[in-house]
């Protein structure tokens, strides 16, 4: 009955965050968005920057580890590039990022879809109350990036989307979010 009642709350939650988003989105258009070297320290015209919840724990991604060890850089830059698995959940993008979680091993995974000049973040939210965690891609337009945590599996999770300058270290919008997700991986 849990199991049954946990879906149809999923599906509800995510129609609903899909309608309110395309009322509250504004996208960016890809010839909005300036080089790097253009940019101030203001962000990229009409981008706004994102405030980050006291507390917040930032942490860069690292490259994701397959199943096998990789024998070398091309074949690890290769298995970065193939994106997660199809066992992750709750798969979020916003322009130019894009992130998920893989609930066996509490796993983030992070991919940075658009060059730009900036990185890729999300943003990991539960419903019990710990701080906010942030992952971050540096690795490059193409690339995903993997962070591994550890929450509750009583608990759920949420992931938000941003654009990341690490030359002046703020998030913009524009951002997505995701429906809850359980820890636990049981809808």
């Amino acid at each position: 009955m849990r199991n049954k009642w946990r879906a149809r709350l999923g599906v509800l939650t995510g129609a609903s965050a899909l309608v309110l988003s395309a009322v509250t989105a504004s996208p960016v258009a890809a010839d909005e968005t300036p080089p790097a070297t253009a940019r101030g320290d203001e962000g990229p015209p009409g981008w706004r920057e994102v405030e980050m919840p006291p507390g917040t724990k930032i942490a860069e991604g690292v490259a994701p580890a397959r199943d096998a060890p990789l024998p070398d850089a091309k074949a690890a830059a290769a298995a970065a590039a193939a994106g997660p698995p199809s066992s992750c959940l709750g798969a979020t993008a916003a322009y130019g990022a894009g992130g998920c979680f893989v609930p066996y091993g509490d796993i983030f995974w992070v991919g940075d879809l658009r060059k730009d000049g900036m990185s890729a973040a999300v943003g990991i939210y539960t419903d019990y109350g710990r701080a906010p965690d942030v992952c971050l891609n540096k690795n490059g337009v193409n690339t995903w990036v993997t962070c591994n945590k550890d929450y509750r599996e009583d608990g759920n999770v949420r992931l938000q989307v941003w654009r990341y300058d690490s030359g002046t270290g703020k998030f913009y919008q524009p951002e997505a979010w995701s429906s809850w997700i359980p820890v636990d991986g049981q809808y």
